[in-house]
């Protein structure tokens, strides 16, 4: 049940409206969670679902930041399917760019 939940998620996920209800339901903590102990397949249909909001929204990636996401990430990076490992790369290559933007933010109001 889970898997095909996921699975359905990750094609809303897709869409505009898919992604703006999903981001609401502040699910980011359960994809993480899904991501560390998830199966191959929830792994990659979790790291798909964190693309789509993160890639789209810059909150959701601050969220995701703040929730530990980077961790949870490199092992996927790293133990994931294919597609899990490329999802997981960009969204490691958005954290590296926000935390970039938010140090330069800190040195600005020095």
């Amino acid at each position: 049940m889970v898997d095909e939940a996921l699975a359905i998620l990750a094609i809303l996920a897709s869409h505009h409206e898919g992604r703006a209800a999903i981001g609401q339901a502040d699910t980011i903590p359960v994809l993480l969670e899904v991501i560390r102990t998830g199966s191959p397949r929830n792994r990659e249909n979790a790291a798909a679902i964190l693309w789509s909001l993160c890639t789209s929204n810059l909150e959701q990636l601050k969220i995701a930041k703040d929730f530990g996401a980077e961790e949870a990430l490199k092992d996927l990076s790293e133990t994931g399917t294919d597609r899990a490992k490329r999802k997981a790369g960009s969204i490691l290559e958005l954290l590296q760019q926000l935390e970039v933007k938010e140090d330069a933010v800190s040195l600005s109001s020095l």
